[in-house]
């Protein structure tokens, strides 16, 4: 499995992601046509993706269809929050602490 940290390093694969996440469910050829790059670069894109297991892959008769795996981008938002909220509190106590040295 890949890293979610290298797959989202990429500007195109980070843009079919939040194409997907607005809609579910897309096949190659529609991904295809929001980007400046043949279908087979598509591809390597949303494979990069499914290995890192952003993404799942559903076959449908001929066509594959693709989804966000949201339990693991989920993952990922969880992170940023537990980021944002240890630099908060830091904030927090840094000024907590810079108040009562001026009283």
């Amino acid at each position: 499995m890949g890293s979610p940290w290298k797959a989202l390093s990429d500007g195109n694969r980070r843009k079919t992601l939040l194409l997907l996440g607005r809609k579910d469910g897309m096949i190659p050829s529609e991904i295809a046509e929001h980007f400046k790059s043949t279908l087979p670069s598509v591809s390597i894109q949303l494979r990069i993706l499914k290995e890192a297991d952003l993404i799942t892959e559903k076959k449908l008769g001929k066509n594959r269809v693709y989804s966000v795996n949201r339990k693991k981008t989920l993952k990922l938002i969880e992170f940023f929050e537990d980021v944002y909220e240890y630099n908060l509190h830091s904030l927090k106590e840094y000024i907590e602490n810079k108040e009562r040295k001026r009283k």
